[in-house]
């Protein structure tokens, strides 16, 4: 059974190791105790897939292993050459991937390391957490609310939570707009990249990752930044009690003005993306493809697709954060079981990233259909978005729609996580959820 088993083992391999079979190798007599050993059979690698020959009942040793490269390996198996290039192949998956994450993992570390008590102007020592909410006195905080370097960091914030996570997903996206632009071709999310790679390689996976991280960065700096100018230019003109009533409005629109200039940063950077990862042969880098945009369209070429870009971004992003700002509020008040005042800045982006992924789900279904329009436009010359959605028709602008929840859920929770990271390393100011005025309870008579 043990050669038997151990063959099983070899082909199951997923990194195709050399299969193994059985063959006779002669080796010298020795004699233990007055008698001959009998014949040893040793396992050894070899690239075809011959039938096992006849075990003896009379052989007493067991079988040795023996290693042999097959042809178009680069070395033996179990050389000193394999341990070298397998040590190397580890110093890249983890030295790359840790490296990735190094902005999360810095906040993460300072969260750990940081102290749990302030020292008030008054050399009291007071919790971190009553000095930060709603104490206008609070100097646990780096600027004050609503200024200028307030803006400044929260649309740095933005540029981190789109950029990276944007990039991050670009196999996916890649793939997903293929689906979108040819569906004849790529049937399913696992044949899109079955098939990308064969014709591509794994390379081909990561086909437009520049033009996405530029642009989606650009994005975030102006959909973050100007979501909180907006926020708070709205509310000063509502006032508080209007505010507090009408805040879902108030989410609404000043998401949807935020979006609308992010949009306008956005759509040359995603003409480019759309154009390199659906049109194979036309550009493989950025650099090779905006000239050729430019020399055969023009400027058009990267603003064509403002209006479809504005149609698909617009909705998404008033879903995005109107759902996240009343997801949270009500996760405090029927979930966690304590006031955010009382939680824990890790317990608050546990509660930040569960509200980003529901508000995310919600969002890929709202913008998909124009997400499709947007996909198709920017591969063809000539096309209006008008011509795009009725060819498509009602069935076909809902192809792809499986990857884009998996893309759009993970993607805004973690922009949403990598958002509050950022706030909580600046030590930005975070008001609490919204709670009902007095003035406003004392004219509902909700107050004695």
């Amino acid at each position: 059974m043990y050669p038997t088993a151990l063959t099983q083992l070899a082909r199951a391999n997923p990194f195709s190791a050399p299969l193994f079979s059985l063959q006779k190798v002669e080796e010298p007599q020795q004699s233990v105790h007055g008698q001959r050993q009998t014949r040893r059979l040793a396992a050894a690698a070899t690239a075809d897939d011959s039938e096992f020959p006849p075990v003896s009942s009379e052989m007493s040793c067991p079988y040795s292993l023996a290693c042999v490269s097959s042809e178009g390996d680069s070395c033996e198996f179990g050389s000193q050459k394999y341990f070298v290039l397998c040590g190397f192949g580890g110093i890249l998956s983890c030295g790359t991937t840790h490296t990735a994450v190094v902005p999360l993992d810095l906040v993460k570390c300072r969260m750990q390391t940081a102290a749990t008590l302030v020292i008030s102007t008054s050399c009291e020592v007071k919790p971190v957490a009553a000095c930060e909410e709603g104490n206008p006195l609070n100097t646990n905080v780096s600027c004050e609310f609503g200024s200028n370097k307030y803006y400044a960091l929260c649309g740095f914030g933005g540029i981190l939570s789109c950029g990276i996570t944007h990039t991050a997903v670009v196999p996916l996206d890649l793939v997903k707009c293929r689906l979108q632009v040819d569906p004849d071709k790529y049937k399913s999310i696992g044949n899109g990249f079955s098939v990308t790679v064969r014709e591509d390689g794994v390379r081909g996976l990561a086909k437009g990752w520049a033009p996405t991280f530029i642009g989606y960065s650009m994005q975030g700096l102006c959909k973050f930044g100007f979501y909180e100018v907006f926020k708070i230019f709205y509310s000063d003109l509502l006032g508080e009690e209007n505010t507090y009533l009408w805040r879902t409005s108030l989410y609404l629109a000043a998401s949807a003005s935020a979006e609308f200039f992010a949009d306008i940063a956005l759509a040359p950077m995603e003409a480019v993306k759309v154009r390199i990862q659906t049109q194979p042969g036309y550009a493989n880098t950025l650099r090779e493809c905006v000239p050729k945009m430019y020399g055969e369209e023009g400027i058009w070429a990267f603003y064509k697709g403002v209006v479809p870009l504005w149609m698909r971004q617009i909705p998404y992003t008033m879903m995005k954060f109107a759902c996240f700002e009343r997801t949270v509020e009500m996760l405090y008040k029927y979930v966690v079981p304590k006031p955010r005042s009382e939680c824990s800045k890790g317990e608050q982006l546990v509660v930040t990233f569960v509200a980003g992924y529901i508000a995310g789900v919600f969002c890929a279904i709202v913008s998909h259909p124009a997400d499709s329009v947007v996909s198709v436009l920017n591969k063809e010359k000539g096309s209006t978005a008008v011509q795009v959605l009725k060819r498509l028709g009602p069935k076909g602008v809902w192809k792809g729609l499986v990857a884009r929840i998996i893309m759009i859920g993970t993607l805004t929770a973690l922009q949403w996580f990598i958002y509050d990271s950022v706030k909580v390393y600046f030590r930005l100011p975070r008001p609490p959820p919204p709670e009902m005025p007095e003035s406003l309870k004392k004219k509902l008579g909700l107050t004695e």
